[in-house]
């Protein structure tokens, strides 16, 4: 798994590669929609792609239960980001919270209920937000988009990635001849210490870090 995951950091690095040789060319910083779970998750990542991006952040999460927790997260997450980064702050879009989505997108696969984390009841949640950031990275016009997800050792990067890449393709396929479709920034942002940064950034700011994944499931397993 180790080997699978290095894949996706260094596809990481070769696209911020060639982002820099653009913007040193004379283009612009190009645009992010980052999808973000909460404020502890988005620390360290966003510490890594402002200096490539130029970020907006998707709150898009029907997956945590209960709505009291969902909001929880929010709350924490937009409190966080200016005191963190004060002017530099990015802006959050909110979707609205329907957790029948969530319930919905896992149907597809049998034993779903009690399945752990990492295995395909994931997947699917993963392929569901990723998805929705993908449609509204493209309705907004933004030249990138991915996830805050694969920062925690508890996350399958590989499985994170080839749905990133799914939902880029299928934005390629329903729109054929756009001017512009967004690209998926692979990313395993547990790389090169990244996890144990995030963690220094919450105990740094005092961040609420939740001890299960969000979903009702993951809930009753923690």
């Amino acid at each position: 798994m180790s080997k699978a995951l290095s894949v996706y950091y260094k596809a990481f690095e070769t696209q911020i590669a060639e982002i820099e040789k653009a913007v040193h060319s004379g283009s612009a910083k190009p645009t992010l929609l980052l999808h973000a779970c909460c404020g502890p998750c988005s620390s360290a990542v966003l510490e890594i792609l402002l200096q490539h991006f130029d970020i907006t952040i998707l709150y898009y999460n029907p997956n945590i239960y209960p709505q009291a927790e969902y909001l929880r997260r929010k709350e924490e997450l937009c409190n966080f980001l200016p005191a963190f980064l004060k002017e530099k702050a990015p802006p959050v879009i909110e979707l609205a919270y329907k957790p029948e989505e969530f319930y919905e997108a896992v149907k597809i696969v049998n034993g779903f209920e009690t399945m752990p984390e990492k295995d395909e009841r994931c997947r699917m949640c993963y392929r569901l937000r990723l998805a929705c950031c993908a449609k509204e990275a493209f309705d907004k016009h933004f030249d990138y988009f991915t996830t805050t997800l694969s920062i925690s050792p508890h996350k399958d990067a590989k499985k994170i990635n080839e749905e990133g890449k799914a939902a880029e393709l299928e934005l390629q396929k329903i729109h054929a001849g756009a001017e512009k479709v967004p690209q998926y920034l692979y990313a395993d942002f547990k790389k090169k210490n990244g996890f144990k940064r995030s963690i220094e950034l919450s105990e740094e700011y005092g961040l609420y870090r939740q001890d299960y994944c969000g979903c009702v499931y993951s809930s009753r397993n923690r």
